[in-house]
């Protein structure tokens, strides 16, 4: 035991060694590059022309319908993206959900993230708010900061679309990557992928990511949810747990969770904080609007054929919501196989079936493909609808 101890230290200061290495480093024939409005092409020596190099160009607007290019390297180009940085003038629900990230990978058609900014970057239902995490940050709740790395062997697009019908006055942005990056074959490509369902169906849990074919690694997910008061009055919307459908799974998953807050990390439902790898960054009890997130980096999720994930709609009865419920006169299914609407004076569990909830989410994942076969994300009038100030 004294040995695999001292071997454990070795192993420990060596590898804290070579991290700490890498900062001072010198990488051989690696080109950093800013693409901004100032240098929208990265270009050397090309940055700050307009107004004599006195801050001319700093935002550009974007009209309803029109697409900008945030970035762009040539078929022919490696690199890895390090950095997005962005920020809006008018920060509305709908500019949120419709201005739309796109992020094309080696000269492919599809993009392999494709998510309304909001969601993309964690602001979920159409708000801003300030945190930080170990992938996402949001200072002073004015911004959106993504620091995932997002490598390409063969050349890269990074696309905004304006999908409103209003002018997005100002756009500042900073996509900071590096070119001449030596990929290996062993190389994933980061992958993001939105979907809402404004109004869930009981027993059937919400999918975040539907079936992918590849190998690579589940990254992480921020979700977004509007619980339904009209329904379930204040009750608890959070005991379904997450299940993920690894490699052939098709009935039952490999991995199951035991609650939607133990997901992330807490317990006996969820306030607000912010850790580095899971939290909640908003928690409206008194509307029952949340947003949370969790990152599987400490605890990485590989699949080698194929990956789906999911969350139960359950929710739960405690204190006096059985009399909440059965005053609103929702009927009530416990849970399990049970066909009949729960009889309220014989009612002796605590969970029940969910419906009606407005779930959405944005999911990241890391595959040995530079495309995906997910479909396509939903319009930007459903992305919208119920999110208006």
């Amino acid at each position: 035991m004294k040995n695999l101890f001292y071997l454990f230290i070795s192993l420990f200061i060596f590898s804290q060694s070579l991290s700490g290495q890498s900062l001072f480093e010198m990488p051989d024939k690696i080109q950093t590059k800013w693409a901004s409005p100032e240098n929208p092409n990265g270009k050397k020596g090309m940055g700050g022309l307009d107004n004599f190099g006195r801050k001319g160009r700093p935002s550009v607007p974007l009209q309803p319908g029109d697409t900008l290019i945030l970035a762009h390297e040539p078929e022919g180009t490696s690199g890895t993206i390090r950095r997005i940085w962005m920020t809006i003038r008018d920060k509305s629900p709908e500019m949120q959900q419709g201005l739309t990230l796109k992020c094309f990978w080696d000269g492919q058609s599809k993009p392999a993230v494709s998510a309304p900014v909001g969601y993309f970057f964690g602001m979920g239902l159409g708000k801003m708010f300030s945190f930080e995490t170990a992938l996402f940050s949001s200072p002073e709740g004015r911004s959106y900061n993504c620091f995932i790395p997002m490598p390409f062997k063969n050349g890269m697009k990074l696309i905004l679309i304006n999908e409103t019908d209003k002018v997005q006055p100002s756009i500042f942005y900073d996509i900071d990557y590096t070119i001449g990056d030596n990929h290996d074959d062993n190389i994933l490509y980061f992958h993001a992928y939105y979907r809402r369902e404004d109004s869930t169906i009981m027993r059937q849990d919400y999918e975040f990511l539907p079936r992918v074919e590849g190998k690579g690694k589940f990254l992480g997910v921020h979700f977004g949810v509007i619980a339904n008061q009209e329904l379930f009055a204040d009750s608890w919307w959070g005991e379904g747990e997450v299940k993920v459908y690894l490699d052939g799974d098709n009935q039952n998953p490999t991995l199951c969770g035991t609650g939607t807050e133990d997901y992330i990390g807490t317990g006996w439902g969820q306030g607000q904080y912010a850790h580095a790898y899971q939290g909640c960054h908003l928690a409206n009890i008194e509307n029952m609007q949340y947003c949370f997130y969790r990152y599987h980096i400490p605890d990485p999720v590989y699949f080698y054929s194929d990956i789906r994930a999911t969350i139960h709609q359950i929710g739960c009865c405690f204190g006096n919501h059985r009399e909440k419920l059965e005053a609103l006169g929702t009927e009530l299914y416990e849970t399990g196989d049970k066909d009949q609407p729960t009889d309220y004076e014989n009612f002796e569990g605590w969970l029940f079936e969910r419906y009606g909830d407005d779930w959405a989410s944005c999911v990241y994942f890391y595959l040995d493909n530079p495309q995906n076969k997910l479909p396509d994300i939903d319009p930007y009038g459903k992305r919208i609808s119920g999110y208006q100030e």
